[in-house]
This record gives C-alpha cells, sequence and structure tokens, in this order.
C-alpha cells in the first residue's frame, strides 16, 4: 500500500541510463508484486508453468535485472524479514481484501467477463514464501546480491542509503522517505504503457527520482514532520485520520509544532501510538551488511537453465541467448572499469 503523498512529493522523470554505475537497493517484495501485476494472461491470471506454478514474477525479476546490469545498474534485491506487530491489521486487512477479490475473479471467468477478472485478479495477487524463495533462487543463480532485511525490507534499503552502502532505494511506496532514504527512485520495475486500474487507456510510464532533501524543502517541513503527514494520511502502522487529505495534512503538520497540537485541531481520538509509530521510522530496524556481500558474483548458467527452463517451462533457447548476452555485457563493463581504474 505504501503512504499516499504522490501529489506532495518532487518527482523527477529519468532515464534507467541515470542509475548507471550506481547501487541501488530494490524492495524486493515490491517489485515482484509489480510482476505479477502486469505480467498476466488474458483472464486476469499470472503466467504459470506446466505443472500449475505461478511463473510471472519469475518472468519479470530474470528480463528486469539483465536489463538493470546491461545498463551498469548495480541492484542489490532486499527482501523482507518478519512484519513488525504494529502492521499486523494492514495485513489482516489486506488477506481480507484478496480473498473477496479471489472470490469474484472466480465468478467473473465462469461467466466470461473478462474485464472484471483483470480487475479483480490484479487484486487477488499473492506472494507465496514458494514464490520468495524462488525469487532468491533466481538472484543467487544469476549472481545478484541479497540481503535479508530483520523486519521491513524498505526500511533496511533505506538505512543502508543513508549509510552510504547504496546510492537509492527502488520501491513504489513512499515509505522509504518516511524511513529516510536521500533517494528515492520509481517505476523501475515496469515501465512503458500501463492500463490505468478500471479505465479503459493506458499511461506511460517512466522511472521517478525522488529527493528526500528537495521534498523537505518544497513542503517547508522536517522529516519528522513528513512521518507526522504519513500517519494523517495513513501509513501501513495506522488508519488515516477522517476527511484529512495529503493537503490538509500538509497544512496541519506546517502549522503545528507537536503531533498533539494535531489531535487537538483534528479533535480526533486515535487508537494508535503515534510516537511508537514516529520512533518506527526515525530509527528503524535494521541490520549491518558485509560490503563483499553487495558485490556481484559470477552467474551459474548451467543452474539457471536447470532452474528456469527444465523446471518452470521457459523457452530454453531464449534463456541461453539471455545469459549469454548478459555474462558477455558484463565482462565488458567488468573490462571497462578496468581500464578506468588505470587511467
Amino acid at each position: 500500500m505504501g503512504v499516499n503523498i504522490s501529489d506532495l512529493v518532487v518527482k523527477k522523470e529519468i532515464s534507467l541510463d541515470f542509475l548507471s554505475g550506481k547501487k541501488v537497493g530494490i524492495d524486493s517484495y515490491n517489485m515482484l508484486y509489480q510482476f505479477l501485476a502486469s505480467i498476466r494472461g488474458a483472464d486476469g491470471l499470472p503466467l504459470a508453468d506446466s505443472h500449475g506454478n505461478v511463473t510471472s514474477h519469475l518472468t519479470g525479476l530474470f528480463y528486469r535485472t539483465i536489463n538493470l546490469v546491461d545498463l551498469g545498474v548495480k541492484p542489490v534485491f532486499v527482501f523482507d524479514g518478519v512484519p513488525s506487530q504494529l502492521k499486523s491489521e494492514t495485513l489482516r486487512k489486506r488477506r481480507e481484501v484478496r480473498t473477496d477479490a479471489e472470490k469474484k475473479s472466480s465468478l467473473a471467468l465462469k461467466e466470461g467477463n473478462m474485464g472484471d477478472a483483470q480487475k479483480f485478479g490484479s487484486r487477488a495477487l499473492r506472494l507465496t514464501p514458494q514464490m520468495v524463495s524462488e525469487a532468491k533462487d533466481l538472484l543467487f543463480y544469476l549472481g545478484i546480491p541479497i540481503v535479508e532485511a530483520p523486519q521491513e525490507g524498505e526500511a533496511q534499503a533505506s538505512v543502508m542509503v543513508q549509510r552510504g552502502e547504496l546510492f537509492g532505494a527502488v520501491s513504489q511506496d513512499f515509505d522509504c522517505l518516511l524511513f529516510g532514504a536521500t533517494n528515492l527512485f520509481r517505476n523501475v520495475g515496469v515501465t512503458g504503457k500501463r492500463k490505468v486500474a478500471g479505465k479503459n487507456f493506458y499511461v506511460e510510464v517512466k522511472p521517478q527520482h525522488v529527493e528526500l532533501e528537495s521534498t523537505l524543502n518544497e513542503l517547508r517541513i522536517d522529516r519528522k514532520k513528513l512521518i507526522w503527514l504519513g500517519m494523517l494520511v495513513g501509513t501501513d502502522f495506522n488508519e488515516k485520520f477522517p476527511k484529512v487529505g495529503p493537503k490538509t495534512a500538509l497544512k496541519l503538520v506546517q502549522n503545528n509544532a507537536s503531533f498533539e497540537d494535531i489531535l487537538k485541531e483534528t479533535k480526533h481520538e486515535i487508537d494508535f501510538d503515534y510516537k511508537e509509530i514516529e520512533d518506527l521510522f526515525l530509527n528503524p530496524v535494521s541490520c549491518s551488511v558485509q560490503q563483499n556481500k553487495l558485490e556481484q558474483r559470477e552467474v551459474d548458467k548451467e543452474k539457471l537453465i536447470e532452474f528456469l527452463c527444465e523446471e518452470h517451462d521457459f523457452s530454453k533457447e531464449r534463456v541461453n541467448s539471455t545469459i549469454d548476452s548478459f555474462i558477455k555485457k558484463r565482462d565488458e563493463l567488468s573490462k571497462q572499469k578496468s581500464i578506468n581504474q588505470w587511467f
């Protein structure tokens, strides 16, 4: 879900070339959901192999990761750990929404209503432990570094950005800004034309760069007030304030020196500990990572072909060609880097 502050943040359109030579932390769950949502059949269901196992996440992960590395990007995939207890209510509600959407999608398919099947199918998406495990296996065979976060993946990536281990965080959600990421990159997993949910037209989706400092300066607030703003419009850890949208929330945080003053002005009785949520964003749970764990390793071509082609029915010819091209490009980039270092 993420915090709804899209209309307030300062977004700059970029090309993926902008990330060339930069090490970025990818909010893995967030990107895998993008692949599940965008890579689907006409019936609204994700792609699957002959055994019925979903493969949309693997298709997107394989080709997009290779595309990024070919451009010189240095991706580090950060996976979620055990969710914070504060998120339990949000997760429960998401499960209810998915269960309801699954029923509606199934009914739409039976009735031959492909429009509703697509719509509800996207809402019924589930990222299972098996899918996550498969994604990690694929990245390991590709030689791409993986970081296991103790809690939230976007929190871990954001802390690593603050520590200077990563240039930026890649996620669709603006939570990374609340967690302190100085650079946030959106629309990296899926670019091009995308169908607008519930509408019969498409929009062009381009990568975006959001700088925390520029956003705070534009909004005339500090990071703590950005967190307050997030709590007002709703985070993964609390419900939004009734009748308070992003613009109203901004005025409230600009005009009040404390969250207690905001509560007095809105006369809203909260059922959460705002100090606990504030601390969760200001001091997110994270782990230390050795620098050598963030470097790319050699590609295991044999394992990749076995995993993708023999286990999941990918085209052997296409996978072979893609891997060979990938290895050649990585070697060229590595040689170019050595030459640049020499001079």
